[in-house]
């Protein structure tokens, strides 16, 4: 997964549509559409509207495969988490950010490698 190193700001649309590809990776604007949370109610043309944007964002990675396209995350978990656990340690919680990636850690959501990469992200920010 090559691209930004950076941990981008992502809307709560981008980071559905990346968790979906970092589960299942390359995927087309349906497969993404069809790994979605019934819960957010989307028609598929604002799935495929999302995807495309993201790659125009240089959040995706998008290139066409016997007509059609397939999309890829261009960041890793680590780098796409790192905005949402800084958004929750400091201004929702009111605390350092250390506490919330050690719940990732204990919760072996993610592996050492991305905790010890979310940890780097978070500390290039400070």
């Amino acid at each position: 997964m090559n691209g930004p190193a950076e941990a981008p700001e992502l809307t709560k649309s981008e980071l559905a549509v990346l968790k979906v590809l970092w589960r299942e990776g390359e995927l087309s604007a349906r497969e993404v559409h069809e790994g979605l949370p019934d819960a957010l109610g989307w028609a598929y043309s604002t799935t495929r509207t999302t995807v495309d944007r993201m790659a125009a964002k240089g959040l995706l990675v998008k290139r066409s495969f016997h007509g059609i396209y397939l999309y890829e995350p261009r960041i890793s978990r680590p780098a796409g988490l790192a905005g949402v656990v800084r958004e929750l340690a400091e201004r929702v919680l009111e605390m350092d950010y250390a506490p919330v990636v050690s719940l990732f850690a204990e919760a072996n959501d993610l592996s050492p490698e991305e905790v010890d990469e979310l940890e780097r992200l978070l500390e290039e920010e400070v």
